[in-house]
C-alpha cells in the first residue's frame, strides 16, 4: 500500500514562505466572513506555518494546532508557541482531536484531507468542534499531475470533499478553485 501521509523527517518543506504565496491566508480569511473569532483548530498544523500567519485573526484568542506526529507538535512548541502565545501546540490521534464540543469557529485544514483513510470521521469530528454556524475551511491539493504534492491518484477533488461535508450535516458549502495549485472548500454548521 502506498504510504499517504507526509513523513516527519521532511518537516523543513512545511517551513518553505513560499507555501503561504500557494496558498494565502489572507485569501482564505477573506471569504470565511466571520465576525471577532474566539478558537481556531487547525488540524494537521505540521510546523505551524500556516498557524503562524492564521494566529494574527485571534489576537486574544485561541488558536489550537494539532498534528499527529510527536515530532511536528514538539517542534511547534518549541520553535513557534514562544513568538505566538495564543498558539497551543498539542497532539492528537487519527480523527480525535482533544478539544470540547462547539468550542471553535473555526476548523481548518491544509493539504491534509487526501492524506486520510476516513475522511467522513474528521468531517464529524469537525463538525463536533465547531459552534453553531462555525466554519471549516478545507484547502487540499488540485486532482491534477504537478511536480509538487501527493501523486495525482491520491488527492482528491472539490466535489468529493463537498459531499462529506454535505453528510456530515454542514450546510452553504462553497467551492473556489482560483488558487494555482490547491481547490478550497469552505461549510457553515
Amino acid at each position: 500500500m502506498e504510504k499517504k501521509r507526509f513523513d516527519p523527517k521532511k518537516l523543513q518543506v512545511l517551513n518553505d514562505p513560499a507555501r503561504l504565496l500557494d496558498i494565502p491566508p489572507e485569501a482564505i480569511w477573506q471569504r470565511l466572513s466571520l465576525d471577532h473569532p474566539e478558537v481556531l483548530v487547525d488540524i494537521g498544523a505540521g510546523t505551524g506555518l500556516f498557524s503562524a500567519s492564521f494566529a494574527r485573526y485571534v489576537p486574544d484568542g485561541k488558536l489550537y494546532a494539532l498534528d499527529i506526529a510527536e515530532v511536528m507538535v514538539d517542534w511547534m512548541k518549541e520553535n513557534v508557541c514562544p513568538h505566538y502565545p495564543q498558539i497551543i501546540a498539542m497532539p492528537m490521534k487519527d480523527s480525535v482531536v482533544p478539544l470540547a464540543d462547539g468550542v471553535a469557529d473555526l476548523v481548518i485544514m491544509i493539504n491534509l484531507h487526501h492524506e486520510l483513510d476516513k475522511p467522513e470521521a474528521m468531517v464529524a469530528e469537525s463538525f463536533r468542534l465547531l459552534k453553531k454556524q462555525g466554519r471549516i475551511a478545507i484547502v487540499d491539493w488540485k486532482k491534477e499531475a504537478v511536480s509538487e504534492g501527493p501523486p495525482a491518484h491520491l488527492r482528491c477533488t472539490p466535489e468529493e470533499v463537498e459531499q462529506q461535508l454535505r453528510q456530515g450535516g454542514f450546510r452553504n458549502v462553497e467551492i473556489y478553485r482560483d488558487l494555482p495549485k490547491h481547490f478550497l472548500v469552505i461549510a457553515e454548521k
